[in-house]
């Protein structure tokens, strides 16, 4: 069970949203229909994930991300939004988000994406992973100097296999480690090298190339 929160501003979605996610048996600990409502509720309910829409009345779900990660970087952000525009996916994603799936996104598919969130996942509608690998790769500057140097061999192989998308899940399997192994791994790696959450970790690989070859 996974404790959640959803903000939408559109009441008959929210609570769709919020009917199957109980269904599935997860914890539906607050709901709110804008920034204010959402960052008033979010301190005391404390979720796991947040399923965010992006276009709310008075902040935009970008600067919710953003406030909602600064006050505990633990959270996870789930965008959930009618828009699959270049912009509003990569702007969410720089803001901490974990995962973006279009409103086209079946029940399912929302249930499976809350989960794999919860646990650490990158999540996004087909399509979308695709674009916004290929844009920050095409952004980069290039480091500044090379951290990896810090990393050991494995911290390294499971940082490659990150930023390819895989899940913990597959990266254990592929290794033939458990998944709190790999949980472990990618923790140190966080630590080394001072990131909060793994959107940001995926994002440092790519920008360093290790989403590209062979783990």
């Amino acid at each position: 069970m996974v404790r959640v929160m959803v903000v939408d501003d559109h009441p008959m979605w929210r609570d769709a949203v919020e009917r199957d996610l109980q269904a599935a048996g997860h914890d539906v600990v607050a709901v709110a229909s804008n920034g204010r409502e959402a960052m008033a509720r979010f301190p005391a309910s404390a979720p796991q994930v947040v399923v965010l829409d992006l276009q709310l009345p008075d902040h935009s779900g970008v600067q919710v991300t953003s406030m909602m990660l600064e006050h505990d970087p633990t959270a996870r952000v789930l965008i959930l939004s009618a828009s699959g525009e270049q912009a509003d996916v990569l702007e969410a994603i720089k803001a901490g988000a974990t995962g973006y799936l279009v409103k086209s996104a079946s029940s399912a598919e929302l249930i499976d994406a809350v989960t794999r969130v919860a646990d650490g996942d990158t999540v996004f509608t087909p399509g979308l992973a695709g674009l916004v690998l290929g844009e920050f790769r095409r952004i980069a500057d290039g480091p500044a100097d090379d951290p990896r140097d810090q990393l050991t061999e494995r911290e390294t192989e499971i940082l490659k296999m990150v930023a390819t998308g895989m899940s913990y899940k597959q990266i254990a399997a592929r290794l033939v480690l458990s998944h709190r192994t790999v949980q472990n791994h990618v923790q140190n790696t966080l630590r080394k090298l001072q990131m909060n959450n793994r959107v940001q970790l995926t994002r440092w690989a790519i920008e360093h190339g290790l989403d590209e070859g062979p783990a």
